[in-house]
């Protein structure tokens, strides 16, 4: 059983910046009279974002329609399927949306709406991720396929020198790679490599949750337009195919540009398996947020532009973030931390290309054994 290293991070500093960071967040909190948790507006985007994933597909059975009105309509149900990714189910699933976990639950399960299982998304995300961020085979979202290289630390391949070109195919299969294999894939390897520590009996019932959940989301989506509706096959395997690209390619985007940018490092641990920095300090120095002012990808894109408050403060909803990302930057600079950021979606956007050109070119560094 390959299991995962145990990688620690450092004492040093955490009782300074951390402690301090929190008692600011939540004196923030406090003085204003807000929960942390969602609030009006939040209630009210989860509404809009599962009514333009839900309507579309109600107008498709409905109405019969020709190839090009599916697609747009598919095309719609892309752009709500990845905003409920980043807003509602994001957010239930750090248990961040409500404090009441039955709320959170259920809501964390509109992941499994769209196809992708909840339970192997939490290990990758919650734990690895969260976790470990941008530390070599540690944070699993650096293994994207063989034709990206997301880490300087991964081995080199002559396709590599082409990645800034070529790397958005790649993003436009997200989401249908995690709905045809990745999930099958993750329910293996994380339970052989430890990460997957749940009871025989938890991990049989997630088994037939994810065999459940993938039949219901081909039921819904295949078999009844076709089957029950008499819809030819085509358009509407061409629509899912257009959903699925649309919300793989912002899902991609987004993710990525909060970590492999240039302003970003990729830290490793020393031969002890110790990081240099505490975990506080590391999500900063790994972190980058963008767009910080852009109203409308602040209300869509879930707190994702504001990475660095979401990786210290999981458990807060994302409608505070505008707000906190001031009191965690002068904070951080208090504490000689540098606050790390793109000021606009098109310089994220040039950072995140140069990096993956930089990472085609690069010649890998010596890697710790362990």
């Amino acid at each position: 059983m390959n299991q995962k290293p145990r990688v620690k991070f450092s004492n040093k500093d955490k009782s300074r910046f951390f402690n301090t960071l929190r008692t600011n967040v939540d004196a923030y909190f406090v003085s204003n009279k807000l929960s942390k948790h969602a609030n009006t507006e939040m209630v009210v985007k989860t509404i809009v974002l599962l009514a333009a994933y839900i309507i579309p597909y109600f107008c498709i059975l409905l109405f019969h329609l020709s190839l090009i009105p599916v697609l747009l309509l598919f095309a719609l149900m892309g752009v709500a399927m990845a905003g409920i990714g980043m807003s509602i189910m994001h957010d239930a699933n750090h248990g961040a949306y409500s404090s009441n976990p039955k709320t959170n639950k259920l809501l964390g399960y509109t992941l499994n709406m769209v196809g992708v299982t909840v339970f192997n998304w939490k290990f990758q995300h919650n734990v690895l991720h969260h976790t470990y961020t941008n530390i070599h085979n540690m944070d699993d979202d650096l293994d994207g396929p063989p034709a990206v290289r997301f880490s300087p630390h991964h081995p080199l391949k002559p396709i590599h020198k082409y990645q800034h070109i070529y790397v958005f195919f790649f993003y436009s299969l997200l989401t249908i790679n995690w709905l045809i294999v990745k999930d099958f894939v993750q329910l293996v390897r994380y339970r052989k490599n430890g990460v997957n520590r749940t009871s025989k009996r938890e991990h049989i019932r997630n088994i037939f949750v994810l065999i459940f959940s993938k039949l219901s989301y081909v039921f819904y989506l295949v078999i009844v337009p076709c089957v029950f509706l008499n819809y030819h096959f085509l358009p509407i395997l061409s629509g899912i195919l257009v959903m699925h690209a649309i919300a793989g390619l912002i899902l991609s985007i987004t993710f990525q540009l909060a970590h492999s940018v240039e302003e970003a490092s990729f830290p490793l641990p020393n031969e002890k398996n110790e990081l240099e920095n505490d975990w506080a300090i590391h999500q900063v120095n790994t972190t980058v947020d963008f767009a910080r002012k852009n109203r409308l990808l602040n209300w869509y894109l879930g707190g994702l532009n504001f990475q660095v408050v979401h990786h210290l403060f999981p458990t807060i909803c994302h409608v505070h973030y505008t707000a906190l990302s001031e009191i965690v930057k002068n904070t951080a600079e208090e504490h000689g931390i540098p606050y790390l950021e793109n000021r606009t979606l098109g310089d994220a956007i040039r950072s995140h290309l140069q990096t993956l050109k930089r990472f085609g070119n690069q010649i890998s560094p010596s890697l710790n054994p362990a």
